[in-house]
């Protein structure tokens, strides 16, 4: 099998559908977030950013499965969330008050040279995390209404233990319908802390990814989590998804990006992928690349490989337009990408810094 193919249903209305938490980012940009007077307003989330960037960037047919509380910080959220084009169909409100339902927020500082990028995160009780299995209608989503590709990650099953029955409700649900499913693992220790930390997160993990065609991040045992990647050779990283593969039988690729920080904004940065049939691919090696905000790059690489995928190319087209996105996402502000698909795929080609005129 040359590329991972797509099953063709009769009823399609979204390529892709992304289950997970919408946050109001305020990002203070260089200055500190302990000293700044004023952010700048952001929409931002791990699986959110995935369908914006398909949308925006890769022009495929986008919505979210998320809730918001019923206030004008929501509001806010939703009118962002409107200006990136993603479907608010299957968006809840939910009602709050002073003291109980909200809104999740995420303060962030870029950090410049030795000064690491900050991100404080905001999100008790917040709505998404109120969600309970039986509460969205999988089975016409997937099943009548139709997509092509649903994503979900660990930020969003580890926000409470009812978040995480409404992932493992989703995917499986998604199979029965043919859905491709990716799922990045994308572990948060300070969201597990007081559930059973490293070893609950692994649980859950391997519990989802059972149901995955794809995974984005190798945060699967604490033994990886902890290795740098950077480090090993082909051999090596093979041996590592193959013994991944294994556990999960349905597993068609398995990629991650890999970062060596050398600055705050001096990184270098490429991206990797293997399947059974293809094997281990690798991406072009962006070295010294030069960021202006970090946050979101590993999302963007996420919708271009999707992408890729969805389009029917081989493994290493695939991982290519993921790379080259995820390049010009850490290029602007924001948690997403500003780019078009042309520039993803000039970047693909080799452009680099010259002036377009």
């Amino acid at each position: 099998m040359s590329h991972m193919k797509m099953k063709t249903k009769e009823v399609c209305s979204y390529d892709i559908l992304s289950l997970g938490e919408v946050m109001l980012r305020l990002d203070s940009g260089e200055e500190r977030v302990r000293n700044t007077r004023q952010f700048k307003a952001w929409e931002g989330g791990g699986e959110y950013n995935v369908a914006r960037g398909l949308h925006r960037c890769f022009n495929q047919r986008a919505a979210i499965v998320t809730a918001l509380a019923d206030n004008d910080i929501g509001y806010l959220i939703e009118d962002l969330i409107y200006q990136g084009g993603v479907d608010m169909t299957y968006l809840k409100h939910l009602p709050s008050d002073e003291r109980g339902l909200r809104n999740g927020l995420n303060f962030t500082e870029r950090g410049f040279g030795f000064r690491s990028s900050l991100g404080t995160s905001d999100r008790g009780d917040t709505a998404i995390s109120r969600l309970k299995p039986g509460d969205i209608d999988w089975h016409k989503i997937f099943g009548k209404d139709g997509v092509r590709w649903f994503h979900t990650g660990g930020v969003f099953a580890a926000l409470s233990d009812s978040s995480k029955e409404v992932a493992l409700e989703a995917v499986k649900i998604a199979k029965q319908y043919g859905t491709k499913v990716s799922y990045d693992p994308n572990y948060r220790a300070s969201l597990w802390s007081d559930r059973g930390g490293v070893e609950a997160a692994q649980e859950l993990n391997r519990e989802i990814s059972n149901y995955a065609d794809v995974i984005m991040g190798m945060s699967l045992d604490s033994a990886i989590i902890d290795l740098n990647l950077n480090k090993l050779n082909q051999k090596e990283l093979t041996n590592i998804f193959e013994k991944t593969a294994a556990k999960f039988p349905d597993l068609k690729v398995i990629t991650t990006t890999l970062r060596e920080v050398k600055s705050a904004t001096i990184n270098d940065w490429r991206a990797i992928a293997w399947s059974p049939e293809q094997g281990l691919v690798e991406s072009s090696h962006y070295k010294n690349l030069e960021l202006l905000d970090r946050v979101g790059g590993g999302d963007s690489f996420a919708s271009g490989l999707i992408y890729g995928l969805l389009k029917g190319g081989a493994l290493q087209e695939a991982v290519d337009y993921g790379a080259a996105h995820g390049v010009l996402a850490m290029t602007t502000p924001g948690d997403t990408s500003s780019a078009r698909l042309d520039e993803v795929e000039q970047v693909m080609k080799g452009a680099g810094e010259a002036v377009i005129r």
